[in-house]
This record gives structure tokens, sequence and C-alpha cells, in this order.
């Protein structure tokens, strides 16, 4: 029992933010729902009232269905589908929404419109019999039963309160010619609508059902000649079903009736057509012609013209809504969005939107007084809601397909204002300091308070700095700028201390992020500055473009640095001064900046460097390395230096470089008995992650990037195929995650689940052998001089990512920060991961070194929650950070959600706690000086009498 206090001090480590009072204080949490989706129409951005209340419903690219409120774009609920259950559709009738998700339409759920729970989970079809066709609902107009079309031929009869089937049937076989599309729902008859193939196109196939028992009523093929059934045919209910679709540019259309007799289609007088366009209202269609649109209204036996839109671009986008009885029909053009009403004589009205961005996508929607409303979605993610042409509100949805993220440190308070006012005129500076003089009294007052009270700035309080000029961090460096850049062309700086945007850039469409550097720090004495280099996709191929932005502002300092062709390789270089290295796909060397101090200065240094990539021939895989030399023209090209042939089948998923290349305060650990364990502190090493397809098999390797040693090497179990490996490294510390589908072995043995595998490598052959790793050439015998340290442990959760703790000068024990599959962001202290822990009651020595006794479970503690309450939804990255106190390390966890935190891994060492009696410290120093005041006269006067009388 007297190691047990030490124990629960360990497990306790790492978790002195974790409390209540701290949420919403030491961190913050952004809830988002991703970009709304553009198509199919199903799945687009609708306009609702729910109890009284118009709210936004969508699907998402994020694979979420969410309702927004109108008012501020607050989430009123969302709800998260697997990535592998695609959201295929959402219908809603009344109060009921239902929704179609998975391949064909597998899987049918009912969700409670007000709050998001969901009713019921109805299965269709199994995954494996889907056929990826667009699937379909249709409510009965009396019982409000749900009607679902899945996997092209399977339409099932649902009961709307507990989607208990009450009949299903089945069209032919999937081998049949037959697939179907649309339905349509009457109080007696189902029809369901699709197209047979034939030599040249597509024949329009319908088959009505009875509704009571799902008996076929009729089925008939009717004289037809559709192009593309996907976007030329249409079904809706008006007073009767109807079917239309466009046929050599005419558009026709049939009202359906249970015994299909009628199969005459009534032909519109309007067209010649290339185009019809559903926006969304029953009966409604615009028809394309050259640069003509056309609205189209059916008028109960054909469609008709009803309203010409003029002429329009190639970028032209249409969108419908109908609001007591009265429809609305909008068309973008250019930055302009036109809203005409086609039941009155209203006018146009015009809604502008932002014009640096590109329109994706839009919907339309006049509230039960008139207010015409425009939801816009941008191409850069931005989803904007636009009331009588003034904008409202806007969420960042974009931030949703953050690829890359650095945190940047911001300048002092009194640098900041000093930048701001270095050219500032004489006179002005006197005027200035003429007003902030009458601050002096205030200002007096408050450090009187502050010094006699102790009232200074916490560690654990907010880090929100004054607003009140230039940007500027914080007394403990919590408040930093977070660049983070999208896979759709934006990059944003995001307020470390509250998580607002405080700037955004658009840096075009077509854009793949590569990576991004701090060029420029405020060490530097300038603003900081990054770098963000990126590959354009272009219709002749692609090219790789570099942007360099002010991180304070996110202004342009210099147009974009661009070479033809894709990049291989980039990296940052610290020597007399920061650049960036960019080897190409030829293997060529380009320097950003591009002058002559860079390629000097690299020249220097060229060949004492080296970075890994993997290599495919003749559909075999290798690990390779290479060097740098010159060239001809002295053009600095990169040369392989070595290869590792990989095992037949063997393919490389990707390479991973170190987790943080910061300060190493310890070269080794100091045993219980006096001795010493010297880490392998190679900075040459990388980590491999393999897949063995045909084996079933991952394999993790370790390697130094200069020759090519594999350090370490494991081969784990794929989980049915799949290899989904997170790893980690850091100084000496290798740890990673897998899933365990097959044990036959080792402490777990027969036990299968998460494993959590922690390598801790050393130098030499034992203890006391110190090589000095860190400073040795490659080519060295005693390089890979290495013995290491491991153990598995058994994990509560699948983790989507995993990252270390950083600090400033890595003095702080390492904490290993997880996101994990049910939405929970937690911290583990290094030394519960600790492979030396003993599978016995630890010694005095081992105790003496914080070493407890092995548990190979790792239980689900919930004290290790560092994001508390918060639902951090499908995190795929984490990236850690220093502060100004080297306690403190900060996380940001980013994928769906966005999360900051702090964590202090070997607690708030070089900060007085908050418990600490500072007013007493105060009072008990004053009360000293004025003792001393007092009684060095009476000494003075005592030595004095002690001199004459001596």
């Amino acid at each position: 029992m007297r190691f047990l206090p030490l124990s629960l001090l360990v497990h306790a480590l790492g978790c002195w933010a974790i409390h209540e009072s701290d949420v919403g204080v030491v961190d913050w949490y952004k809830s988002l729902i991703g970009v709304p989706l553009a198509a199919p129409q199903p799945t687009t951005p609708k306009f609702t009232l729910v109890e009284g209340k118009d709210v936004i419903l969508t699907a998402t690219e994020s694979n979420i269905l969410a309702s927004l409120n109108v008012d501020d774009g607050s989430i009123r609920w969302r709800v998260a589908y697997d990535p592998e259950d695609r959201i295929t559709g959402f219908y809603q009738n009344g109060d009921a929404l239902v929704t179609l998700s998975g391949p064909g339409g597998a899987i049918s759920r009912s969700i409670d419109l007000k709050t998001g729970q969901i009713i019921f989970e109805q299965r269709l079809h199994s995954n494996s019999e889907a056929t990826i066709i667009q699937p379909h609902v249709a409510f009965d107009p009396s019982s409000q039963d749900i009607y679902t079309l899945s996997n092209g031929y399977i339409v099932t009869r649902l009961d709307q309160k507990t989607g208990t089937p009450a009949w299903s049937w089945s069209g032919q076989d999937q081998s049949s010619l037959t697939t179907y599309t649309h339905l349509l729902a009457t109080p007696d008859t189902i029809f369901a609508i699709g197209v047979s193939t034939s030599f040249a196109s597509y024949t329009l196939h319908i088959t009505s059902l009875s509704a009571s028992t799902g008996e076929v009523l009729a089925s008939s093929e009717l004289p037809s000649s559709i192009h593309s059934p996907a976007v030329d045919l249409f079904a809706f209910a008006k007073e009767a079903p109807v079917v239309a679709w466009l046929e050599q540019g005419k558009v026709k259309s049939l009202a359906l009736t249970p015994n299909l007799k009628d199969k005459k289609a009534q032909v519109s007088s309007s067209g010649p057509f290339e185009e019809l366009v559903d926006v969304g209202l029953p009966g409604v269609l615009v028809g394309k012609a050259g640069q003509e649109s056309t609205v189209l209204s059916f008028d109960g036996s054909k469609f008709t013209s009803e309203k010409v839109l003029g002429e329009h671009d190639v970028a032209v986008k249409y969108a419908g809504s109908s609001v007591n009885g009265k429809r609305y029909v909008a068309k973008s053009e250019g930055p302009i969005i036109e809203v005409t009403g086609l039941d009155s004589d209203e006018s146009a009205i015009l809604f502008p939107y932002d014009a640096d961005d590109t329109l994706s996508h839009y919907s339309i929607h006049t509230s039960s007084v008139g207010v015409p409303r425009v939801l816009v979605v941008t191409t850069s993610g931005a989803v904007q809601l636009f009331v009588n042409g003034e904008l409202k509100w806007t969420r960042e949805e974009g931030l949703t397909t953050s690829l890359l993220a650095e945190f940047v440190e911001l300048p002092e308070r009194i640098s900041a204002e000093g930048e701001a006012t270095k050219d500032e005129p004489f006179a002005h500076r006197l005027q200035r300091h003429a007003v902030l003089a009458q601050d002096f009294p205030q200002y007096l007052k408050s450090f009187v308070r502050r010094f006699v009270t102790g009232s200074y700035a916490s560690a654990t309080s907010s880090a929100v700095a004054s607003t009140d000029g230039a940007l500027s961090r914080d007394a403990f460096g919590f408040r930093q700028m977070i660049v983070t850049v999208t896979l759709l062309g934006k990059v944003y700086g995001i307020d470390s201390s509250n998580g607002n945007v405080l700037w955004s850039q658009l840096l075009g469409t077509g854009i793949l992020p590569f990576k991004v550097f701090s060029l420029k720090t405020v060490s530097d004495g300038v603003d900081p500055e990054v770098v963000i280099i990126a590959v354009r996709q272009l219709p002749e191929g692609h090219e790789t473009v570099v942007f360099h932005l002010n991180a304070l502002t996110g202004e342009n300092l210099a147009g974009p640095s661009v070479f033809r062709g894709s990049i291989a390789k980039a990296f940052l270089l610290d020597q007399s001064s920061k650049f960036v290295i960019l080897v190409d796909e030829t293997l060529k060397v380009h320097y950003y900046p591009n002058n002559g101090e860079t390629r000097t200065a690299f020249k220097k240094v060229h060949t004492t460097l080296s970075f890994p990539m993997h290599l495919i021939k003749e559909k075999e895989h290798s690990l390779a390395g290479y060097q740098f030399a010159v060239g001809e023209g002295e053009q600095v090209v990169a040369t392989p230096a070595w290869s590792l042939p990989l095992s037949p089948g063997e393919e490389v998923q990707r390479i991973l470089p170190p987790s943080a290349r910061g300060p190493v305060a310890s070269v080794g650990k100091v045993l219980g008995n006096r001795t010493t364990l010297y880490k392998y502190l190679n900075p040459r090493l990388f980590t491999a992650l393999t897949v063995t397809s045909t084996k079933d098999l991952c394999g993790l390797y370790l390697f130094d990037s200069a020759k090519g040693t594999v350090v370490y090497q494991v081969r784990i179990p794929a989980d049915n195929g799949a290899c989904d490996v997170k790893t980690a490294l850091i100084e000496n510390w290798l740890v990673y995650h897998y899933y365990e589908s097959e044990v036959s072995s080792g402490n777990v043995q027969g036990t299968k689940g998460y494993r959590v595998v922690s390598v801790e490598l050393y130098e030499g052959r034992g203890i006391d052998d110190k090589i000095g790793s860190s400073d040795m050439t490659s080519y060295a015998n005693a390089s890979t001089a290495v013995f290491t340290f491991e153990d598995s442990f058994t994990f509560p959760y699948a983790l989507t990512a995993l990252a270390p703790t950083n600090t400033k000068f890595g003095i702080s024990s390492k904490d290993l920060i997880v996101a994990t599959k049910n939405h929970k962001v937690q911290s583990f202290p290094r030394r519960l991961l600790d492979p030396r822990r003993p599978r016995r009651k630890p010694t005095s020595q081992e105790a003496e070194e914080g070493l407890f006794q092995y548990d190979p479970i790792i239980y689900d503690d919930p004290k290790r929650v560092i994001s508390h309450s918060y639902e951090v939804a499908n995190v795929r990255q984490l990236v850690t950070a220093p502060a100004l106190l080297e306690s403190t390390s900060l996380v940001f966890a980013f994928g769906l959600d966005m999360f900051v935190s702090r964590v202090a891994p070997s607690g708030t060492f070089d900060v007085l706690s908050e418990s600490f009696n500072k007013p007493q410290l105060v009072l008990t120093i004053t009360g000293l000086v004025v003792a001393i005041m007092f009684t060095r006269p009476m000494v003075q006067r005592k030595r004095l009498r002690e001199k004459w009388y001596m």
C-alpha cells in the first residue's frame, strides 16, 4: 500500500485543468457542420418551419445532417453519420424528417425535427448488395406512412412511428434492364418511376403498386427516348402524380393513373431546350436554351412558358421557393442573385454577395410576412444568409476542410504599439503622450492595488488580451495566432484565446495545400510571417505555388512564387536566416525566398542534409533516401543515396517526420541506482507505415534517413485488410495505436481490442553506454547502436489522432494527447505508458524513479478528458505548441469541430498557485520594512553610545 499514493499521483498528472470552472476559460470549442451539399436535390439546404420558427435543414460534405437557426445561424441540432454511411437524401413531411443513407439508400431513419433525436432506424438492404443508384422517399397522404425506394428496385412501406415494414416489393433482380429512380404516392397507389436501358437511350418505365399491400397493379413502358435520366427525368405531384422528361429538346409530361393505360405524353409548345433545371418547386422547371432561360409551369396537362428570365452566363444557378401560395424563382448572375415572383407583378429583388468569393450554390425562401431570404454557399465553404439584400450572418464551414495548422507567437503589447508608431511625427508623439498622461492616476491606482493584493495575471485565467490597440500576446503566451489552411483554398487566422477568425485570405480555386511554415517570428523583430506551399490543379497539368503572408493580418507580402510541376518535398532550414527548400517531382531544388543569400546558405550545408521518399517501380514499393549535390549549371538536385526494398506486395502508406523537433532538456534518464540510460536522439529518424493487403499485415519502420538503417520494425495484423495505425515520435519515445483482431501471445493473450504500444530507444548497448547519438554523423558505426524498452497496453477506444505535448524548453514531461472516435480529447501521462513499468511491486529504487506496477489495461478515466463535455467530433489532426510558460503546452484539435485547450504535464511549477496568499506576503514584507525603519535609528544610537564608553 505504500506505493498507492505514488500511483494515484501519476494517474492525476496532466489533469490540473480538468475542472468545471475551467470550461470556456482555459479552452474554447467551435461546433461546425461542414459545407452544405450542392447535389443531389434531396440533400441541398431547405428552409422549413419548426414550432413557429424558421430553420434551415441541410446535409453536408462532412456527412452531417443539421438544423440551423435562421436568426443567427446557430446549430439547433446535428446528427453525425459514419463515414461509410453517406447521406443520400433527407425528406420532410410535416413534423416527420426521414433520411436515406448508405450505398443505394441502405438505411432509413426517422428523426425528430425539433430535437434531432433518432426515432427509428431500419435497414432496407445490405451494403454488399448495394448499387450506386440515387434512392427516393414518398409519404402516404392519409396515414403519413413512409415509402422508400432503395437500391433502384426495392420499394418498402414503413410505419411512420416505429419504422416497422408493412410490406416490401422488389422489382426484377439486379440483372434487369430497369432501374427505378422516383416514387410518387396517392392514398391508394404508389408509382415507381424509372428507366429501361435500350440500345441508344433510355425508355421510361413505370410500375403502379397497391398502397395497402404492395401488389403490382400495372407495369408499363412508355414510348420515349431519354438521354440522361439523372438530369432529364422529373416526377412531382400536384392535383395528380405527373412524370416529365426532356426528349430531343422538347418537354414532355404525362399524368399517371393506377392502370397506366394512358401512354400519350403531352408536349410543351415551348422550346427547344438544351437542359432542364429542377428548382425545387413542384411543377416548375427552368429550361435553358443557349444564353436564354425560361420558367416552365405545369398547367394540369402540359408545361407552358410562364416567365422569361433573360440571358445568363455559363455559371448560372437557379433555385425556387413557395410561401402562402406564391412562388419565387432565383437566378444568379455574377455577384448578384435575382429573385423573381411568378404569381405577382413584383419587381425582381437583387441580392449582392461577397464578390471576392465564388458562388457554389444557394437556396431562397420568403417568410410568411414576405421577407425574402437567400442562403449562399461559396466555393471556399462560407455559408451566408442575406435578408432583404443585406448580409445577416456567416458561418465559416470551410474550416471543416482544414488540412494544415501552425501556431504563431504574437508580439508583446509594448512591441506591437512601438511598431505601429515608429514613423509617428514628433508633434503627434507629444500629443499622444499628453493624452496618455490623463490615464496616469488610474494607472497608479491600479498598480498600487495589484501590488497590495497580488492580483496579477493568472495561469488559469482567460488568455483574452486587451482589444484597444495592435494585436498582442498575453502575459503567459497563451494567446497566439493559429494559421489554418483548408482544402477549399482559403487561409484563416484564428485567435487561440477564443476561436474568433481575425482574418481570412483566399488563395484561389484548385489549390491543394502541401505545407505551412513560420518564416519569421516575433524574435526576428518584425511581424511574424508564414509561407504556404500548395499545388494548383490546372487543365494542362499542375504547378507549385508559394504564398507569403503576414501572420497577424493575412496580408500578401509577395506575389505567389510558381514553378511548373508538382512538389515532392519541402522543408524549412534555419541558418543565418530562415528559408524554404522545395524539391520538385524531377528532383530539382527550388528556394524561397529565391535570392543569392538563400542559395549561398544552402550550398554551405546541403551535403549534410538528407530526406526519405517512397518509390514505386513495376508495382513494387521501396523506401529511398536522397541527398543533395550540385549538377549541371550549378543547379542543385537531389540524388539517390540508398534504397530499402520492401516485401512483395507491401505498399508504403505514408512517411512521417518526428512530431516535434524542439529543444531536448535532458539527454539521459538517471535510474534509482544512479546509473544512466542515454536517450537515442538521432535527428534523422523518420517513421514509415506500410500495408501488405495480400497477407493482412501492417508494417511500421523507424529508420535513419541518411543511410536507410532500420532502427525499429514491427509487423501488425491488419483489421479486415485495413491498416489504421496512428503513431508519433518525439525525442526517443515512439508510440503507436492500432486494432488487434488476433492475439496469440503477449500480456493480453486472447483479447481483441485497441492497443497502444510504447517504445523507448536508448543509445549504446546498455546502461551508462553513451555514444552521443544527437551529434554523431550517420556514417559512424556506432550510430545504429541502440536498444529498446517496449510494452503494450489495451486501450479503451479507437483513435482518430494523437500527438505528444510540446513545451518551450523541453523540461516538462511529455503527455500523449489523443482524440477518440467517441468525440473526446484526452491526455495520458507518459509515466502511465512507460515501458519500464515492472510486472511486480516496484522496488524502492524503481519507486524513486516514479515507476509503478504494470497494468495491461488503460482504463477509461473521465478525469483525463480535457475536452470536458464538449463533443469534439471527427478530429483528423492534433497540433501542440509551447506557451511562454515552460510548464504549459497548447493543444489544437481540428476536423469537423475545433477545440483549443492548454495542459501542464508536470503541473504549473513555474507560477504560483491560485491558493497562494499574496496579500499576506505583501503585508509581511511591508511589516518587515516598517520594523527595519523603526529599529535602524535605535541600533545606530546604541552603536554610538558604545563608541563613547569604550
